[in-house]
This record gives structure tokens, C-alpha cells and sequence, in this order.
């Protein structure tokens, strides 16, 4: 592959910019200082660098992130750091964006890509993927808990949620729980346990369809897919 064409497809310009980038001297390919934006390059076994900032190889992206609460599931947001700001900035300029929200205090699995077909498949409504969280509430939780869960709780606009799967991991005056929803409506999790009298105090994303979150990365943390994980995905 000619390397201003690796450049363009990495966001880092125009073929006229990243030619004037390679001429300037600002770019090596494996430390090595290249001038001549012809140069054929492998771009998934050189080492390709702007400057400190590496260029990514072409191909979709698709990355499983950690998200810690304080920050919110955005590309750009002008009071709170985005989840992109997480990322080396080659994947910034790669166009990667979330799949799907987590509210700004959720902790949890958010699945990174640049993918617009995925994204869609795992977040339309008429694909009932399944969403398992771990919720930590204060209040007892009971069996009449798990029974009007799966019967489908009416929210506080009428909008009567899908059966849901509520797992009771601890009952106490401070509950901890799994809960599994086939939807993503606004707040919901927190909304469906005020309708029993219980106020979430604690929420964590812990698996989306097939994928369950890494529980080696710590908040903020995060790495690619593997093949398997993005092929069991896209079976959804």
C-alpha cells in the first residue's frame, strides 16, 4: 500500500495534506524517516508514525471499553469527558463512535466501533438484544420483584417494558442484583425499580448480547475484539 493512501484512510488528511506531511519529514515507517509518499508499505506489519502519533491500519474497528462513570458516552461533549477521550487518538482520528448509551454515572461494557451496520443491529429496537447489568439498590428485593419484572413493568409514563429477568444475588436493605432488559429506553433501569420502591445506587453494563465485559479491565480501560468476539456480533 503507498503510504500517503495508509495516511488518508487514517484520517490525516487529504492525499495533498499527508503528502506535504511526508515531504516535511514528519513521517517513519518503522523508525525509519520516509520522504516519498509512494513508498510501499505493509500497513498491518509496519510500524507507521505522524509525528509520536501511530497510523492505524485500514479496517473496521471495534474495541470493548470500560466505561467509568463521570464520563459521558459521546464523540464531543462541551462539559464532561467522552469515552473517545479514553482512546489513543488514532482512534479518534479513525471515526470511532459508541454503540448505544450508558447515563453518565453507569459503569459498564460499552462496545466501540466503526461499524455504522453493527452498531445498528445491536441497538434497533426490533432486535430485543439482550443487556445484563449488575444493580446494586437500597431496598429489599423480593420474589414479587422478579415476578413483576418479568411480567413487564409499567413505567411512569405508561410504556409497559418487556419482560426482563431480575436475578437477586443479595437482599438486604442494600440489594445487589442482575438484571437482564431486551430494550434500551431512557433511564431505564433506574425507572423500572422506582416503579417497585427502590432506588438504584449502583449500575455496571456487565454483558451485551453475546459479549461480556472483560473483568480484567479496570475503569477506563480497554482493548480490540477478537475475531471470535466480533464474529459472535455480528450473529446477533
Amino acid at each position: 500500500m503507498r503510504l500517503d493512501r495508509m495516511l488518508v484512510a487514517g484520517g490525516f488528511g487529504t492525499r495533498k495534506e499527508v503528502r506535504a506531511l511526508i515531504q516535511e519529514g514528519m513521517v517513519t515507517v518503522d523508525g525509519e524517516r520516509i520522504v516519498d509518499p509512494g513508498f510501499k508499505v505493509d500497513p498491518f506489519k509496519a510500524e507507521v508514525r505522524v509525528g509520536e502519533e501511530k497510523v492505524m491500519p485500514p479496517g473496521r474497528i471495534y474495541l470493548m471499553l470500560n466505561k467509568p462513570a463521570g464520563v459521558v458516552t459521546s464523540t464531543a461533549d462541551p462539559r464532561y469527558p467522552t469515552v473517545i477521550q479514553l482512546l489513543p487518538p488514532e482512534y479518534a482520528r479513525r471515526g470511532v463512535f459508541p454503540v448505544g448509551r450508558l447515563d453518565l454515572d453507569t459503569e459498564g461494557l460499552l462496545i466501540i466501533t466503526t461499524d455504522g451496520k453493527l452498531a445498528h443491529r445491536l441497538t434497533s429496537p426490533r432486535r430485543h438484544v439482550p443487556k445484563r447489568y449488575f444493580v446494586r439498590v437500597h431496598g429489599y428485593l423480593t420474589g414479587e420483584d422478579v415476578k413483576a419484572m418479568q411480567e413487564g413493568i409499567v413505567l411512569e409514563d405508561g410504556y409497559k417494558c418487556l419482560p426482563a429477568h431480575l436475578n437477586i444475588l443479595y437482599a438486604g436493605e442494600i440489594s445487589e442484583a442482575e438484571l437482564t432488559i431486551y430494550e434500551g429506553k431512557y433511564h431505564q433501569v433506574k425507572r423500572m425499580f422506582a416503579r417497585r420502591g427502590k432506588k438504584v445506587l449502583y449500575l455496571k453494563r456487565v454483558a451485551m448480547g453475546p459479549l461480556e465485559l472483560d473483568p480484567s479491565l479496570p475503569p477506563g480501560g480497554w482493548r480490540e475484539l477478537t475475531p471470535d468476539e466480533v464474529a459472535a456480533l455480528k450473529k446477533v
